[in-house]
Formats: structure tokens, C-alpha cells, sequence
């Protein structure tokens, strides 16, 4: 068998059929190139970015470190609202569904990425790898769409007013805005930005990874509390009376679940790993999915026992509300902001490697040290300047849990859900009437509908909450 081997289901496609001519790609030109130009005694030109930001040195826990920063993070505390829109019932299951679809996508991608890696072809970059199997054009759409999964990543998180509402509890008259928390995050970021690589952020990314335990731990026994209190209101689980908004809320509830699944850096992370990455994805995926079993489904439920129809699209929202006091005690909810706090700042370094690596294929020199001056000073310049970008971003915006759902039918959907499994049918060609084959088939067309109703039911959200929209408000709209 062809490839790095693996369950039979998903066997790789006959000698025979890897005979078959790869889609021309910008990578595959690269290494046509690199090859010529050794024959001629010509030493290639080094990829800087691939040098510097992907170098490949990390070992299986180190990649599943990155994947859980990449997955687990603050939009957890997004979960009950996502089960608000289809109840108890559908919303459970359709979380089962999501997680079991992102895992074994992931595992596919991996797949592909150890394919072509066996046939002398290793991609350290999405749009490498869609170039090879979908053909040359593919990168530009693909480039446009991590750059949005990325900055949305950055700018969601960081607008979870949770930060600014704590404050309001502590200092009511306080002169601070939410602006004004932004603006400190982007400072210590842009100072944490200055690690030269993907790899040197694995111990950041341990430490966000036990952070993830401990907020969704706090938050999780904060809504227990809440939702045992004896002068609270009945609960109300209920859907909405109309069909359409009930339709409309549960393609929402989707979105938000795909974006809160949703990586899109799988390849980029599986280059930090030390060659051959072959079957070291699948350990990575199985201690982030272990982590994600935990962080994910405690707070979904807690937090949608204790709230029901009436949950906000941050659950701190929830347990912080505007009028009367807190529902749980400020320390528990002052050190769970804390916890989320640092954990963002591991988010965004990881979703901005993308960028980063970008940026230092043109700017940098990979003749040159990493720490020259000639390295060091555009690096510091640029990426400070996409913080920057980022943090302006941020602060005009006012919307969560919309943000949130737009970019999950927009963004993740496509790149986690329907690429894939087109990828995997592509490049190792199972037969089309194997199992696998009509699984991916069905995926491809399932989560397709999904996204496009769910893009439309975003919007419309998006559009609805319009009328409360102000640039650079200090409240973040539900």
C-alpha cells in the first residue's frame, strides 16, 4: 500500500493509479526548479518563510499543542448559545456531528499531506498543497479565505466583553472603554509577536492548553451555581414559533459550531513538524480531540441548563449581566477572565504564523542569520504593523457571536469541512464506489447546503442586529 498506510477503509489508491500525472503547482515548479539548479551547480534560492516561521524541528505533542490552541479557545463560551438556536435534542447531536466530521477531515487532510510528502512532494503551506491537487489557481481563493479565518480569529476573541464588563463591576465609574483593553492586548501581542517561528511558540501553546482547562472549568461551575439559585427564573428551553426563524436559528447554531471547530492551519502546523511528519497528524489530532471531549461540551451544557432560551452569545454575558449583581462570585469570574485573557494571546500568535510567514517570504533574507539586522528589522516593522491592523479592527467592530457565525459558514466551513474530503478524492482516488469515497461525497454536499444557508442566515443576523451598530462602541452587541 501506497502512502504511510492507515485503516483499510482508507487505503491508498493503487500503484497503478499513483502513476497518474500530479495538477501543476507553483510548489511543484519550485522543486523542478530547486533540482535544475543543483544539476547546474546553482544553489537555490532559500524560502525564508519557510525557513524562519515554518522550520520543522517539533515533535507529535508539540503539533497537537498547536492544534488546541488553534481550536480551543474562548468561542467554547459561544456553545450555549449555538444550542439555544436548535434546543437540547438537535443541539447535542449536531455538536457529536461537527466534532466527528472536523476530526475525521483533519485526519484526511493529514493524509494527503503524507501522500504527497511520499512521492518526494512536501507541503508546508495550505495553498502548496491546494495548488498540487486542485490545480494552480486554487491559492488565490485559498489565501483570501485563511486571511479571513485568521484576522476574524485575532478580532473575535479579543471583542468578548467580558473584560470590559468585569471592569464595569469592579469600577462602575471607571474611565476605561473596551477600546482601551484592546489597545493593551495588542501591545503585549505585539511584543510576543517578535518569536522568530512556529515552533518556538510550543511551550506558549502547552500553557494555552491548560488555560483552556481552567476557564471552561471556572465558567462551567459558574453557571452550575447560577442555574441552582433559588430566586431564578423558570428556565425556558424553547424554540422559537416560527418556522422560519427557527430554520434560520438553527443554520446560525451550525455556523457558529463549524467556526468554533474550525482551524484551517492544519498544513502550516503539520510542517512545524520534524520530517517524516508521516502519521505523526493522528497523535497530534487525538490529545487535541481529548482536550476538546472536556472544554466543549461542559460549558455547552452547563451553561445552556442555567440559561436556557435567555443565554447570551458569551455565556460571561450571561453570568455578568448588565443589571443586578453578578451571578456568580468576582473572583471565580475575575480569574476566569484572566485565564481567558492569556489564552488569547497564544490564539493569535498561532493564527498570525500564516501571516507572518507570508510577509517574511518577501521581506526577509534566509542567506542571513534569523536575529541579523537585515532579518530582524523589517520582522519587527511588519508584524508590529499587522497587530496594529488587527487591533483597529477589533475596537471599531461591535459584534460576537455574529462575527463568530459569519465566519464559520464563510470561512471554516470551506476549508475544514467540504476541502478536505474534495482533496483526499483527488490526490489518493478511492474507488467512487468505496465507502469512503460516498462519505466524502456526502460531506462535500451536505456541509456545501450548510454553509451557504448558513452564510444567509448569518448575514441576516448581522443585518438585523445593524441598528445598534456604532464604530468604536463601548458594548458589544449580543
Amino acid at each position: 500500500m501506497a502512502g504511510t498506510g492507515g485503516s483499510p477503509l482508507l487505503r491508498s489508491p493503487s500503484p497503478v493509479m499513483n502513476t497518474m500525472p500530479t495538477p501543476p503547482s507553483a510548489a511543484v515548479f519550485d522543486v523542478e526548479a530547486a533540482s535544475g539548479a543543483r544539476r547546474l551547480g546553482i544553489k537555490p534560492a532559500a524560502d525564508a518563510g519557510a525557513a524562519f516561521v515554518l522550520e520543522s524541528k517539533g515533535k507529535w505533542w508539540h503539533a497537537g499543542f498547536h492544534l488546541t490552541t488553534a481550536i480551543v479557545g474562548p468561542t467554547v463560551l459561544t456553545l450555549p448559545y449555538a444550542l439555544r438556536g436548535m434546543g437540547w435534542a438537535l443541539g447535542l447531536v449536531a455538536l457529536t456531528a461537527v466534532a466527528a466530521v472536523t476530526f475525521y477531515a483533519y485526519y484526511l487532510m493529514s493524509r494527503v499531506l503524507d501522500h504527497c510528502e511520499a512521492h518526494g512532494r512536501r507541503h508546508i503551506r495550505f495553498r502548496e498543497l491546494a495548488a498540487d491537487v486542485l490545480g494552480p489557481h486554487a491559492p488565490h481563493l485559498l489565501l483570501n479565505v485563511e486571511d479571513l479565518d485568521g484576522c476574524s480569529t485575532w478580532w473575535s476573541p479579543c471583542k468578548l466583553p467580558s473584560t470590559p464588563i468585569m471592569y464595569s463591576d469592579l469600577a462602575p465609574n471607571g474611565p476605561l472603554k473596551l477600546y482601551h483593553f484592546i489597545i493593551v492586548v495588542a501591545v503585549v501581542l505585539s511584543l510576543l509577536s517578535q518569536l522568530p517561528s512556529f515552533h518556538s511558540l510550543r511551550y506558549i501553546n502547552l500553557g494555552s492548553l491548560l488555560l483552556s482547562f481552567g476557564y471552561t472549568i471556572l465558567v462551567s461551575a459558574a453557571c452550575i451555581r447560577a442555574g441552582a439559585l433559588s430566586d431564578v427564573p423558570e428556565k425556558d428551553y424553547s424554540l422559537s414559533s416560527s418556522n422560519s426563524e427557527k430554520t434560520f436559528n438553527a443554520f446560525l447554531s451550525i455556523s457558529i459550531l463549524a467556526s468554533v471547530f474550525g482551524n484551517g492551519i492544519l498544513p502550516e502546523i503539520q510542517a512545524t513538524l520534524a520530517p517524516p511528519a508521516a502519521g505523526k497528524m493522528m497523535k497530534a489530532l487525538v490529545l487535541c480531540y481529548t482536550v476538546v471531549l472536556f472544554t466543549f461540551y461542559l460549558p455547552a451544557i452547563t451553561g445552556y441548563w442555567a440559561f436556557g432560551s435567555q443565554v447570551q452569545s458569551n455565556v460571561l454575558q450571561s453570568l455578568m449581566p448588565d443589571k443586578g449583581p453578578s451571578l456568580a462570585p468576582t473572583w471565580l469570574l475575575g480569574l476566569a477572565v484572566v485565564l481567558v485573557l492569556l489564552q488569547l494571546l497564544a490564539i493569535a500568535l498561532v493564527y498570525s504564523q500564516v501571516a507572518y510567514e507570508i510577509m517574511e517570504k518577501s521581506s526577509a533574507d534566509a542567506a542571513r542569520g534569523r536575529f541579523s539586522r537585515r532579518n530582524v528589522a523589517p520582522r519587527v516593522a511588519l508584524r508590529t504593523a499587522y497587530v496594529a491592523a488587527c487591533a483597529f479592527v477589533a475596537a471599531m467592530l461591535p459584534f460576537f457571536g455574529d462575527i463568530v457565525g459569519v465566519v464559520g459558514a464563510v470561512g471554516f466551513i470551506p476549508l475544514d469541512f467540504v476541502l478536505p474530503v474534495v482533496m483526499y478524492n483527488m490526490a489518493l482516488a478511492p474507488p467512487r464506489r468505496s465507502p469512503v469515497y460516498l462519505a466524502n461525497v456526502a460531506i462535500m454536499v451536505v456541509f456545501t447546503g450548510v454553509g451557504l444557508i448558513g452564510a444567509v442566515a448569518s448575514v441576516r443576523k448581522l443585518v438585523l442586529d445593524a441598528g445598534q451598530f456604532k464604530l468604536f462602541s463601548g458594548n458589544v452587541v449580543d
